[in-house]
C-alpha cells in the first residue's frame, strides 16, 4: 500500500519503493542476486560499455565476515540483518561510469522490489576495507554498498533508527526541473 503522492501519474513500483534498514535476517540465495542483478544487466550505456560490475556476500557465507567490515560503523547497526551485501563497482576506464553505473543501480533496486524484496544503498561505508576485501585495483570505483533482503519490523532497530523507518518524501518537482536555463 503506497503512502507517497505523486503529483503526477507514475507507475506504482516508484512510489511502493523505498530503502527501509528494517531487515529480517533472512537469508537470500545465490539464485535471487542473480535475477536481482539481471535487472541490472538490462540498463542502458553509453556506448553500451555497461561500466558496471557487483560483488556479493550472502548473509552467513564464506565472505559475510569480511563484507561487514566495508559497511560504516552507523551502518553497521543495521545492515548487517540483510539477507545480503552487494557492492556496486564502476570501471573507471568508461568517461560515464558513474553515470551508467547509477542507472544499473537503479534498475536493480526496482527488480528486487519486483521480487518483494528491499533494498537500501548507502554511501556510508569503509572504501579501503571495500578494495581490501574486493581485492580492487585502481580501474575500479567503489560506488556503493547495498543491503538487500524482506523487510523485518522496525523494532528491531535501534530507538533512533526505528522513528527514521517511513518511505522519505521528494522533493517537489519545481526544484528539480526547469524548461531551459537553471538561472
Amino acid at each position: 500500500m503506497t503512502t507517497r503522492q505523486s503529483t503526477h501519474p507514475v507507475a506504482a513500483q516508484f512510489l511502493d519503493r523505498s530503502s527501509p534498514r528494517a531487515f529480517s535476517g533472512k537469508k537470500l540465495t545465490a539464485q535471487d542476486i542473480e535475477t536481482i542483478v539481471e535487472g541490472a544487466r538490462w540498463a542502458p550505456s553509453a556506448s553500451n560499455k555497461q561500466p558496471w560490475h557487483f560483488a556479493y556476500s550472502i548473509n552467513g557465507d564464506a565472505n559475510w565476515q569480511a563484507f561487514s567490515t566495508i559497511p560504516n560503523e552507523f551502518n553497521r547497526r543495521w545492515c548487517l540483518n540483510a539477507g545480503a551485501l552487494l557492492v556496486v563497482l564502476s570501471d573507471k576506464q568508461s568517461a560515464t561510469h558513474s553515470f551508467d553505473t547509477g542507472c544499473a543501480w537503479g534498475y536493480l533496486a526496482l527488480q528486487a522490489h519486483a521480487m518483494g524484496l528491499a533494498t537500501h544503498a548507502m554511501a556510508g561505508i569503509e572504501l579501503d576495507a571495500a578494495r581490501q576485501v574486493l581485492q580492487l585495483d585502481d580501474n575500479w570505483k567503489v560506488e556503493c554498498l547495498v543491503a538487500i533482503g524482506e523487510r523485518g519490523d522496525k523494532s528491531s532497530l535501534p530507538a533512533d533508527l526505528a522513528e527514521r523507518e517511513v518511505p522519505s518524501p521528494r522533493k517537489p518537482l519545481s526544484e528539480i526541473l526547469s524548461a531551459g536555463p537553471l538561472a
